[in-house]
């Protein structure tokens, strides 16, 4: 795909996020990959409803600018995207927003440890069990972001989350996918999961 129709489906992607209430303001940012040494990712501080193919920039897996627009500037988060493509092959996109209900549920979380609820909804993040016992990552957020990209680069080390994604406390969600569609539904069935659990809570539901 040419880099510029890459850039043309992630700001399509950014204003369906924005309309949904998940990158507010300037919160937020997408990524794409394009090679195994780079990536183009959401420049710093612009309105994700307003985003055009000049607001990308590219960026190499050690965080170094490869091409930019004049007056951009990769995202400040562009090292959790680093981490990402690292440690998973597989991901070609990654999508991190910053939902109500993915703050909410960062609350719920044992141990950094978020347990989802067991819906069949979970198939679609490659988990065929029924009523499976899953957990999702719950990092510790921090002003340096690149002290988060450090915990992440630590954990996915370690091992992979069962489901591609994960949860940074009171800062938001981060998902990835083979390309832009998965990515698109693993944001959006985890987005489901974060609100069962939201409304659950509200009328005493064990979850």
């Amino acid at each position: 795909m040419h880099s510029e129709d890459v850039r043309q489906q992630l700001a399509q992607s950014a204003r369906s996020f924005y309309e949904r209430g998940w990158m507010l303001g300037t919160a937020g940012n997408l990524s794409a990959r394009v090679s195994d040494a780079a990536f183009w990712i959401t420049a710093s501080g612009r309105p994700k409803d307003l985003l055009t193919p000049d607001d990308f920039v590219s960026v190499n897996l050690q965080g170094e600018v490869l091409s930019a627009p004049a007056g951009r500037k990769p995202s400040a988060e562009t090292s959790i995207h680093q981490v990402i493509y690292r440690h998973v092959p597989d991901a070609r996109v990654v999508f991190h927003v910053h939902s109500i209900e993915a703050n909410l549920c960062g609350h719920f979380a044992r141990n950094g440890q978020l347990r989802l609820p067991p819906l069949e909804m979970l198939k679609g993040l490659g988990v065929p069990d029924a009523e499976p016992e899953v957990d999702l990552p719950v990092f510790t957020n921090h002003q340096n972001v690149a002290r988060i990209a450090e915990d992440m680069d630590k954990a996915l080390a370690q091992s992979l989350p069962r489901v591609p994604g994960a949860l940074i406390h009171q800062h938001g969600v981060t998902v990835w996918g083979q390309d832009l569609l998965s990515a698109r539904h693993h944001l959006e069935l985890l987005e489901y999961c974060f609100r069962y659990l939201v409304q659950a809570k509200a009328i005493g539901v064990q979850a």
